[in-house]
């Protein structure tokens, strides 16, 4: 195996450990989307949809155009092989691994539920209650559950309602899991009723699960340092992670490796090659990122690679943002080049360009590249046409490089939407 790596190397391996490497089938089915579930490992939910919700798109940009509806199919409904925990945020992962985060439903039942003055256990008499509700009546949305004190008491997170932050503590503790959705909506049940028993009955000790959780985030990654390691599964103990690397490392499984352009403290900073990584010697991908796509949600990851300063703007004031609402990234070839803010006019089945940014080093291409996505992107909504406004350095170009595009003014003012449920807890502010 390698000892170094040139920058273009690095994007390639981890675009490549991603996926991008790959051309696009011609028509993405079920075994498809497994494939490229199973190579991210996790899939993060958010509830901003302004454009598309953020699980649907990594799936659109490693895929292409493919049928939401296989994909709800595969993650929502009763008996999927997938369910939600908190993996990196609120994610999605295969039902096996239920079994990997027993450790970190332990410590969120030692943060939040061990404390005599803590809400959990002064509210424990609502608490049994809800349980008690879930095992006589099945799999419940928060609105079917009712209870004297639910509007009269509101818990103080998020203004959820007393039922609601149970099910929530209950679902960081492990002892609820999600049973699908209805639309956004949750439905929870016992964690019995929703993880299959052999899975139940085994959780994976805590060192073993960490070392298990740092081997495939260093798959998912290709190349990648000890902060990115702990980061795909948002791992807090440091001191643990070092020794799965320390421990992967001998096992083979874990290569230093030196990256040019990659430093800490002034020095070159350390690495790890997965055994499994490629190196390929061309990626000539096209894409609109997610933020929660696994090759930008590590900001630090993302400006080390591509030298992409990346954030997005939903919480910042009006008058203060750069970019956009809720700028996509835009990979060409095998970096990201630009950043575009899209929206979906629904009711006149129409995507909106809201802004457009280049970066450096786009190819001359690049315009034309972007529009054929654009397009893509358009039909896999449903939509028929494109707009293009006139806020960005990147605007006039997509517009040529769209001669069929509408134009309209356009501001980054307008509301986001979110699910009436949640929030939008994997947003960084």
């Amino acid at each position: 195996m390698r000892s170094s790596l040139s920058a273009p190397q690095a994007r390639a391996v981890a675009l490549a450990a991603q996926g991008f490497a790959r051309p696009r089938p011609a028509a993405p089915g079920t075994r498809q989307l497994n494939t490229a579930l199973a190579r991210m490992g996790t899939l993060q939910i958010d509830s901003v949809n302004v454009y598309a919700r953020s699980h649907y798109m990594p799936l659109f940009s490693r895929l292409g155009p493919y049928d939401p509806a296989s994909l709800d199919r595969l993650l929502f409904t009763r008996r999927a092989p997938y369910v939600e925990y908190l993996a990196h945020v609120a994610a999605l992962i295969p039902m096996r691994d239920w079994a990997l985060f027993r450790f970190r439903m332990d410590d969120n039942r030692a943060k939040h539920g061990s404390d005599p003055d803590g809400w959990f256990r002064r509210h424990r008499e609502i608490v049994d209650w809800v349980l008690g509700e879930l095992a006589e009546r099945g799999p419940l949305r928060p609105a079917q559950i009712e209870h004297d004190a639910k509007q009269a008491r509101r818990g103080p997170w998020w203004d959820w309602d007393v039922v609601k932050q149970a099910l929530e503590l209950l679902w960081m503790f492990g002892d609820v899991a999600i049973a699908g959705r209805r639309g956004f909506e949750r439905r929870y049940a016992l964690a019995a009723d929703v993880i299959p028993h052999e899975v139940l009955d085994a959780p994976a000790p805590r060192a073993d699960a960490i070392r298990e959780l740092v081997s495939r985030a260093g798959a998912a990654y290709g190349v990648a340092t000890a902060s990115d390691l702990a980061d795909y599964w948002r791992l807090r103990d440091r001191r643990a992670v070092t020794t799965a690397i320390g421990e992967l490392e001998d096992a083979g499984m874990l290569q230093p490796v030196e990256v040019e352009g990659w430093v800490s403290a002034g020095r070159p900073a350390r690495a790890w090659l997965h055994r499994d990584a490629v190196v390929p010697r061309r990626v000539d991908a096209v894409a609109l990122l997610t933020p929660f796509d696994p090759m930008v949600w590590f900001r630090d990851r993302a400006q080390r690679l591509f030298d992409f300063d990346y954030r997005i703007e939903i919480y910042t004031p009006a008058a203060k943002r750069r970019f956009g609402y809720y700028s996509l990234p835009v990979l060409v070839g095998d970096d990201i080049v630009g950043r575009i803010d899209l929206k979906a006019d629904r009711p006149g089945s129409t995507l909106l360009v809201q802004s457009a940014w280049w970066e450096h080093g786009r190819p001359a291409d690049a315009p034309e590249r972007l529009a054929e996505e654009l397009r893509a992107a358009a039909r896999w909504q449903g939509l028929e046409h494109v707009s293009v406004s006139r806020w960005g350095d990147a605007v006039e170009d997509v517009a040529r490089a769209l001669p069929e595009a509408r134009r309209h003014e356009t501001s980054s003012r307008e509301p986001v939407e979110l699910a009436e449920d949640e929030p939008s807890d994997s947003v960084e502010r």
